[in-house]
């Protein structure tokens, strides 16, 4: 019988994809998630029990919904560190509009609108007035918070109506309905950054702006885009945010920027742009959930989380960077 010569024999691709992926840094913050869980548990005893795991993915949703915008943005080589004000307002509006017997899909209509509407004034002073991302949402990250403070006037927003409990709260078969709408956007999200026109000038504009504008891409236009859909996402999160809490106060959302921002560097999204994925940011939002799951159960101060996120984009920053100047991709 004729045998091929060993050079010649193909390698076989399910061996090779799998040894790729692998390599990817979602795989590495994979590992390191489920390592750190075996460590939490071993020390605390209640890490990886069933309704555990199941308020960690609670309270990561909201998130990793807002985080899918935020890698958009970095993507594109921006910066939004207004998201935890525009999730103030919203919840304000959420609030008052529940309390005054507003239907659930009025309620929808309302988060997912006023979100989209505040990211939009982001996105027309990145892209339209041409002013710096950092200082355009420094900006309106005050305006903002002081709409949160006069809406409220210095008073809660307590006893909501259990309205959008459903959707903060609900469970199907044990897993949090929050989860499952996280997994569906990233999943849709994954596949318009990968298959989509849009997603491909998304990493583009983040490559080399200059020269997508030369191949004929709308910068502006695609800035516009990306800035507007992380606001509607934070409208999301807002909903989930109402029916986990069923109460909004003035200092809602405060530090949520730091947690959206440490989740999306820490799936390996490259803060200078051109690089990363929606499902690394997701997976980093676990992260940051878990670690402040763990924080609780290890009775740390809630003081520690604000320095414990800071630490973890000052180390993710490090790294992305000593991987720049390596040129590991």
């Amino acid at each position: 019988m004729q045998t091929l010569p060993l050079e010649r024999v193909p390698p076989a691709p399910v061996l090779v994809r799998g040894l790729a992926v692998l390599r990817t840094r979602e795989a590495g913050v994979v590992l390191f998630i489920l390592g750190l869980g075996l460590a939490l548990h071993a020390w605390t005893g209640r890490f990886l029990t069933p309704t555990n795991l199941a308020n960690v993915l609670l309270n990561s949703a909201p998130t990793a919904v807002v985080a899918l915008g935020m890698t958009l943005v970095i993507l594109t080589g921006g910066i939004d560190v207004s998201v935890g004000s525009t999730l103030g307002v919203t919840a304000v509006l959420l609030g008052y509009a529940a309390t005054a017997g507003w239907h659930l899909g009025l309620l929808i209509a309302i988060g997912v609108l006023s979100g989209l509407v505040l990211g939009m004034v982001n996105g027309g002073l990145v892209a339209r007035a041409g002013v710096m991302p950092i200082i355009a949402t420094l900006a309106t990250l005050s305006l903002y918070r002081a709409l949160t403070f006069q809406l409220l006037r210095g008073k809660w927003i307590a006893d909501i109506p259990p309205v959008l409990r459903p959707l903060g709260l609900g469970t199907v078969g044990g897993v949090p309905v929050a989860a499952l709408l996280a997994l569906a956007l990233t999943l849709l999200f994954a596949y318009v950054t990968a298959r989509r026109p849009l997603g491909r000038h998304i990493y583009a504009v983040g490559g080399n702006a200059e020269a997508a504008r030369l191949a004929g891409i709308d910068v502006a236009r695609v800035a516009f885009v990306v800035y507007g859909v992380t606001g509607m996402l934070v409208g999301v999160a807002a909903l989930l945010y109402v029916g986990q809490t069923g109460f909004v106060q003035s200092n809602t959302g405060v530090g949520f920027e730091l947690q959206v921002i440490a989740a999306v560097v820490l799936g390996g999204t490259s803060i200078l742009g051109g690089r990363g994925s929606v499902v690394g940011s997701v997976l980093g939002a676990v992260l940051v959930g878990q670690i402040k799951n763990g924080l609780i159960l290890m009775n740390v101060s809630g003081l520690a989380e604000g320095m414990v996120a800071g630490v973890l984009i000052l180390l993710a920053v490090a790294v992305d960077l000593l991987r720049t100047r390596r040129g590991t991709p």
